[in-house]
């Protein structure tokens, strides 16, 4: 065989070599995609099912479940009442399930809160095992502060909720005005006006304006027209004099 002959021959192999390996691999690769296919499955539904029955369900599956939390709830001791991953998500076998249980409904009775204070409302629900759900806290002229005026549940009621949801007004709402403008004003003046009105959260702010009259307002926070409250921050900025260039001392030269 001459040598041109036998390069050929090696050069023949070399490719069928390489073809090989190739079709090896993507093989290896279809092969790899497909079990990986095989390995996920539907998450199944499992709200409103028992804790065996769902993990039954489950298990069917090749999925565990792991229980995350127990509350109380209207729907039965024991049942699941919320799930993630939801319904219909695609699962790898062998994860976990995460769901919340019902311990069932509390069987408490609401005690009564109205008339208390607020603090106090909170101490009597933490005692009764209940917890303080929504407080709703509108202005009331004709009301007490932070005093329960009604609640949600009524007392006497059974609890199917650890929640119990309480009105406790604020109180008369505290005096306001509409912002002046004041931009121009000297500061002390504009001040005094908010000290008479009983405003005392008056900022003072001095900024350099040389072309403003010293202690003159050239800007207001909030805006004139807003609506203005005793607790309100109010922040003027004063026009003070720019400080003047620095010039270094004369010094005499020796000839």
């Amino acid at each position: 065989m001459s040598f041109r002959e036998r390069f050929e021959w090696l050069l023949r192999m070399s490719v069928l070599v390489f073809i090989l390996a190739a079709a090896a691999f993507l093989s290896a690769i279809t092969t790899m995609r497909i079990a990986i296919r095989g390995r996920q499955v539907s998450m199944p539904g499992i709200v409103g099912l028992k804790v065996a029955d769902a993990e039954k369900e489950l298990g069917s599956r090749g999925l565990g479940l792991k229980i995350s939390d127990k509350v109380y709830d209207s729907a039965p001791a024991g049942a699941v009442i919320r799930q993630s991953p939801l319904g219909g998500a695609q699962m790898k076998t062998g994860q976990d399930a995460h769901a919340i249980v019902s311990l069932g409904p509390l069987r408490v009775p609401i005690p009564l809160l109205e008339g208390q204070s607020l603090r106090a409302a909170r101490i009597t629900l933490l005692q009764s095992g209940l917890q303080l759900g929504e407080v709703t806290a509108p202005y009331l002229d004709t009301a007490a502060p932070d005093t329960v005026m009604e609640q949600s549940p009524r007392a006497g009621a059974p609890a199917s909720s650890p929640q119990v949801d309480l009105l406790a007004p604020l109180g008369a709402r505290p005096p306001a005005f509409i912002m002046p403008y004041v931009v121009g004003l000297n500061s002390t003046d504009a001040q005094r006006q908010f000290v008479l009105a009983g405003v005392h959260n008056v900022k003072i702010s001095p900024v350099p304006a040389p072309q403003w009259p010293v202690g003159t307002v050239i800007d207001q926070t909030p805006l004139a027209g807003s609506r203005v409250g005793a607790d309100s921050n109010i922040e003027f900025k004063v026009a003070f004099p720019a400080a003047a260039p620095l010039i270094p001392p004369p010094t005499d030269h020796l000839n």
